[in-house]
């Protein structure tokens, strides 16, 4: 499996809507803490921009919706692989995305054989906090001698100008949030994240 070495995550199929046709190819829709029918519609909303755009769309956490919704990819953090029916995601055909953040989750993760593993934060991160110290990019050249061919996401506190580094250091994409949402021109930082990642996306 090849993902795209630019990832965008965002919290809102808004987001997507405007982001995706710019040329982005791998986006994970992340929502927190709203209504099923909310969350369905938003799912529903993105995955009609993603398939119109040929990007490749993630669902974080609600496994049990992208089933129903027909999604074909999921991400889940650590408490949340606790708890998902592993079974039923893989009868229903879903590729799975883990987070991991120290050795034991790792192992905890590869036991599942997901498809993706992602660590992080590489860089602190103002996306919330973290009881996990920045792990730098030397942690990722030990991830990915740890995890062999499997594709590895690099994530936290990772910019434009700083994707080329987690690149370099054996990490097979670049996950982005507030570096794109909290930019002044939202538009013009995601064309320069697709013009920094450019140079990966025909290698790996």
């Amino acid at each position: 499996m090849k993902l795209d070495p630019f990832y965008l995550i965002v919290d809102s199929a808004e987001w997507i809507e405007r982001l995706v046709p710019l040329g982005v190819k791998l986006v994970q829709l992340r929502i927190k803490d709203r209504p099923e029918p909310v969350l369905r519609e938003e799912i529903r909303r993105a995955k009609a921009a993603c398939a119109a755009a040929a990007c490749q769309l993630i669902i974080n956490d609600y496994w049990k919706l992208a089933i129903d919704e027909g999604c074909d990819f999921i991400h889940l953090g650590q408490e949340d692989l606790a708890a998902a029916d592993l079974a039923a995601i893989r009868c229903a055909g879903l590729k799975l995305g883990l987070s991991t953040h120290d050795p034991s989750e790792l192992e905890t993760a590869l036991a599942t054989a997901p498809d993706y593993v992602a660590l992080g934060p590489v860089w602190p991160t103002i996306l919330k906090e973290m009881k996990w110290a920045p792990q730098g990019v030397e942690r990722l050249a030990d991830w990915r001698r740890r995890v062999g061919p499997m594709p590895l996401v690099a994530i936290g506190g990772i910019t434009a100008e700083r994707a080329q580094l987690v690149l370099e250091n054996g990490a097979n994409s670049a996950a982005v949030v507030t570096d794109i949402t909290r930019n002044a021109d939202p538009e013009a930082r995601t064309r320069q994240w697709l013009t920094a990642t450019a140079p990966w996306r025909s290698v790996r």
